[in-house]
């Protein structure tokens, strides 16, 4: 650690995300040639941690583990930590979240991975609390089990980093120019088919994402063979999308994910490049259907990202966080009280005879989150 005010290495960083770090006990460097230096003179193994300013479990993981003692005290111990910002370094994010997802099928941030001191990985995850639960290994037992790996069995760690390494260059992208044949664009599309959620939209089931990109091949599908179907897929999907609590009626813009298959509950965060990527889902399917509602729900998003994400030097802020006032989603959520108040006598007491709505209590009493039942009435829901 550095001797200024206890702050350590990222305390002379420009990032929001390395420098909300900045004062955690752990020894953090900044991602660069010093840390792979000190790991190969002290031959400790590296911890990388991935994460932006405005993630929500970058943060449960900060408060729960990077600001504790005793799991600073084993990371300083037996490894060289790097903290990076994914925003500042999307390369280094690409790279090891391809390594996460084939290791272990899944990825997102905060990305967490166990590696050589060549930087080659042999651990790779997500989120993991301090300790076990969620049927997650917790910090207080990972850590001192990949230090006794590496102590112990260093030669199996090195062959499995050797593994993933290779894995992921035979399937990196040679640059080669070919065409999508019209089967494999057949198969993409019967994929989306078989996952598609007939009642509610979008793919698979909870926690369910926008996945605009997936909603823009099916229009591209339909523009190419004229199937109907994939266009229907669309529309149905971004109707439900709309109406749910993942879009914010008041403030406009969709949050980052829903919690539940319905698009009722959301994850707060709000993205840029989500507004960017939906709002050219509504502009096309707007194109394709001729549906004036679609290129309404396009005009909102943009209005909304002028408004919030539009900075004073003529940029646009990269996402809006999901926590104030030490809560996720305190922001956006409602008590039935101020509902009443706020929204009018009917809407409030419309949720309490929905009983098609997940309820949850929390510390600060019933909260709501508003979502659109049919086109005429904003309604509210249990939320949380």
């Amino acid at each position: 650690m550095n001797d200024e005010a206890d702050s350590n290495r990222l305390a002379g960083e420009k990032s929001p995300y390395l420098l909300q770090h900045a004062d955690n006990p752990v020894d953090w460097y900044p991602w660069g040639d010093e840390a792979f230096a000190v790991a190969r003179e002290q031959d400790k193994p590296i911890f990388l941690s991935i994460g932006y300013s405005s993630c929500h479990w970058c943060h449960v993981m900060e408060h729960e583990s990077f600001e504790d003692e005793t799991v600073a005290r084993l990371l300083n111990e037996h490894f060289i930590s790097i903290k990076v910002d994914r925003e500042e370094r999307p390369d280094i994010d690409n790279i090891y979240m391809k390594v996460c997802q084939a290791m272990t099928g899944a990825g997102g941030w905060p990305l967490t991975v166990f590696m050589t001191l060549g930087g080659k990985p042999f651990f790779a995850g997500t989120y993991f609390p301090k300790q076990s639960k969620y049927g997650r290994p917790g910090m207080l037992e990972l850590v001192p089990h990949m230090a006794s790996l590496w102590k112990n069995d260093r030669g199996r760690l090195e062959q499995i980093s050797e593994h993933s390494t290779a894995a992921l260059e035979s399937c990196a992208f040679t640059g080669d120019e070919r065409k999508l044949s019209d089967k494999l664009l057949a198969t993409a599309y019967s994929r989306l088919e078989a996952s598609y959620d007939e009642v509610h939209g979008g793919f698979g089931g909870a926690p369910k994402f926008p996945t605009p990109h997936q909603l823009s091949l099916l229009l591209r599908y339909h523009d190419r063979t004229g199937d109907e179907r994939a266009l229907e897929i669309v529309g149905t999907t971004l109707r439900k999308m709309y109406g749910g609590g993942i879009y914010d009626h008041l403030g406009k813009g969709f949050h980052r994910y829903s919690t539940d298959p319905v698009w009722l509950v959301p994850h707060f965060e709000k993205m840029l490049y989500d507004q960017a990527m939906l709002s050219i889902a509504f502009l096309e399917t707007h194109r394709a259907t001729g549906n004036a509602f679609y290129g309404a729900v396009a005009e909102e998003i943009f209005a909304y990202v002028l408004r919030d994400l539009a900075s004073p030097e003529g940029g646009f802020y990269s996402a809006e966080d999901a926590d104030s006032e030490g809560e996720e989603g305190t922001f956006y959520v409602w008590t039935k009280d101020r509902s009443r108040r706020r929204l009018g006598k009917l809407t409030a007491e419309s949720s309490a005879s929905d009983t098609g709505s997940p309820a949850a209590a929390t510390s600060r009493g019933r909260t709501y989150c508003i979502y659109r039942a049919r086109p005429a009435l904003t309604r509210v829901l249990s939320a949380r």
